[in-house]
């Protein structure tokens, strides 16, 4: 059984970001091949990044900061990841892109998955945090949950359910498939051949 992790990339108040992440909680409690962690980034007060050099010249990966290094710790214990992504002027949060910089090794051949929300349904965040994601050597996947405006709404002023939405429930399993199938992969690969 994998272990994922879900990441809320949103910190601030009265956020979108809770409906998706306790509908993913929901959804993957159905399932028998992962175990899924939520991780709030309203836990973990990073500091924004401004170790003295980057972590891969760093001895270990260590983190200077104390809360970066507890996060990093934390990100390594997990074969995988999903992240909620608020987009903000076409663009992900800043709270997100710092946890992503705020590891390194600890993210290294493993995969993620995406659940934009927005206008667009966070197409355009979850498209930059693709690169940030294959520079760490990530495996981002390419089945995603795109909340957009009629879910948005629905939601929000129509007290609709996610689960109100064909398409997102048939999104959500597509994910977790994929994400399932890249985890076991990974995994199986990392264990052959471990980084030398």
């Amino acid at each position: 059984m994998l272990k994922i992790a879900l990441i809320i990339g949103s910190t601030r108040p009265n956020r979108f970001a809770d409906h998706p992440a306790k509908w993913i909680a929901e959804g993957a409690k159905a399932r028998s091949d992962l175990a899924l962690d939520v991780l709030d980034l309203r836990d973990y007060p990073l500091p924004f990044f401004n170790e003295p050099a980057p972590p891969i010249y760093s001895p270990g990966g260590k983190y200077n900061e104390p809360a970066a290094e507890a996060w990093r710790r934390k990100i390594g214990t997990y074969d995988g990841f999903i992240a909620t992504v608020a987009e903000y002027n076409h663009g992900p949060t800043a709270v997100l892109k710092n946890a992503f910089d705020s590891a390194f090794f600890e993210w290294n051949r493993k995969p993620i998955a995406f659940v934009g929300h927005g206008g667009a349904g966070g197409v355009r965040a979850i498209e930059q945090l693709r690169g940030v994601a294959i520079e760490l050597q990530m495996a981002p996947i390419k089945h995603e949950v795109n909340i957009g405006r009629e879910a948005y709404l629905g939601v929000i002023q129509g007290g609709k359910s996610l689960d109100d939405f064909a398409y997102l429930v048939e999104a959500r399993t597509a994910l977790f498939d994929h994400l399932v199938w890249w985890g076991d992969a990974l995994k199986g690969a990392k264990a052959a051949r471990p980084r030398g």
